[in-house]
């Protein structure tokens, strides 16, 4: 029998920690108890940042673990594709081109700059904007200092939106939110209620700006480790968690805005004219990343978008 290490940075109820549950589950049936992961469901909770699951899969610390895409976006540009804000449509067309021709390509390209393999593309969820004062117009976004990831192209976005960008790792974001040091940031249903940033953020504009992606990485001198009977397993395994994964995040859009609606959060629509402004702002920047992509990549995601 053997261990594979997995890491992960959220709570309990978390749709990711669900699906690394799920993955263990799965890895133990599907190699008939050869291969079992070990998850480690939160290094936060043990004083690291998040983004150390980066370096410590990578190093070989951890064998795998799950993590946004944008923070790879630096050594692996064509992970830009899907941090063009606004650009990409629900959730479903997303799916379809992270599980075709574009999703393997990527898988190509990570594996060519960085010593991980992707084996999988989990949901991080819808991004919308909280507050601690209302926003109802791009005008009321000028000057609030916002978190959001360590990327520079989400940055140069939210600069144009009017923001003051700040880069917080995640593990710090609900003591920012708390002490006021930023006004705003942006984020999933899901991460706004378990972080408990809804406490002090009471305003949530559902902007629908960028589905995040989640990469499931794994090292991959310790993938070739593994003999081929082992290995498929693994990818079957992943593939199932990768769906249970998925279906847990849609369904916590529904609960979550249940949840933060009845503790008196206000919710609000972007209208279409407002949604117009927000995308004509944010339009210059896109095209700055779009800039960054292979001419391959980038006329395949827009085939295969408008074919979804």
């Amino acid at each position: 029998m053997t261990d594979l290490k997995f890491g992960g940075y959220q709570g309990d109820k978390s749709v990711h920690t669900r699906g690394g549950r799920v993955l263990a589950e799965a890895l133990a049936k599907e190699t008939d108890g050869a291969l079992t992961l070990a998850f480690d469901e939160s290094i936060v909770s043990r004083g690291h940042k998040a983004a150390d699951l980066l370096s410590m899969t990578e190093s070989g610390e951890l064998d795998g673990c799950y993590f946004s895409s944008s923070y790879l976006a630096k050594r692996v540009p064509e992970l830009g594709l899907f941090d063009q804000h606004f650009a990409v449509p629900d959730r479903r067309r997303a799916y379809v081109l992270l599980d075709g021709t574009l999703g393997y390509r990527l898988r190509e390209e990570v594996a060519k700059a960085t010593g991980y393999e992707v084996l999988g593309y989990w949901d991080n969820g819808l991004r919308h904007i909280t507050s601690a004062v209302s926003i109802k117009s791009l005008a009321d976004c000028d000057g609030l200092k916002l978190r959001t990831l360590a990327n520079e192209d989400h940055q140069r976005v939210f600069r144009a939106l009017g923001f003051d960008p700040q880069a917080i790792d995640v593990r710090d974001l609900p003591e920012a939110v708390k002490t006021g040091r930023v006004d705003a940031q942006e984020n999933p249903l899901t991460n706004t209620l378990n972080f408990g940033i809804h406490e002090t953020h009471r305003h949530i504009l559902l902007t629908r700006h960028l589905l995040g992606v989640a990469l499931v990485l794994f090292n991959a001198e310790r993938l070739a480790t593994l003999d081929p009977d082992q290995r498929a397993g693994l990818q079957r395994a992943v593939d199932h968690a990768t769906q249970a994964q998925r279906r847990f995040a849609e369904g916590d859009d529904a609960i979550c805005s249940t949840e933060l609606t009845a503790q008196g959060v206000e919710i609000t629509e972007l209208d279409a004219d407002t949604r117009a402004a927000f995308v004509a702002a944010a339009k210059p920047e896109v095209e700055i990343t779009r800039q960054n992509f292979s001419a391959e990549l980038r006329d395949l995601f827009d085939k295969e978008l408008s074919a979804a």
